[in-house]
C-alpha cells in the first residue's frame, strides 16, 4: 500500500467534527504566524516563528480537508450561506 494511500485511510477513519476541529486550528495558526510580525522581536525570531506557526496552518489546512472531504466541505459552505441568508 503506497503511502499516500495509507495517509488517506487514516486520515479518513477521523469523524467531520474532527475535520472541522482542524480547520479552526489552521484558522488560529494563520493569525498567529501575521499578528507576530506586530511583536517587539528581533527579524530573525519573527521569521522563525512566522515559519512554524505558517506551516503548522498549512499541516492542519490539508488534514482538515482531507477529513471533511468533498461533501463535508458542501456541508460547511451550506451552513454559512443559510446563516447568512437568516440575516
Amino acid at each position: 500500500m503506497a503511502l499516500k494511500q495509507r495517509i488517506k485511510a487514516f486520515l479518513s477513519r477521523f469523524s467531520f467534527r474532527t475535520g472541522v476541529i482542524f480547520l479552526s486550528i489552521c484558522i488560529f495558526c494563520y493569525v498567529a504566524s501575521f499578528a507576530q510580525m506586530l511583536l517587539p522581536m528581533s527579524a530573525t525570531t519573527k521569521t522563525v516563528i512566522w515559519i512554524i506557526f505558517f506551516g503548522l496552518a498549512k499541516v492542519s489546512q490539508y488534514m482538515g480537508l482531507a477529513i471533511v472531504g468533498v461533501g463535508g466541505w458542501r456541508r460547511i459552505k451550506m451552513y454559512f450561506r443559510r446563516r447568512k441568508l437568516q440575516r
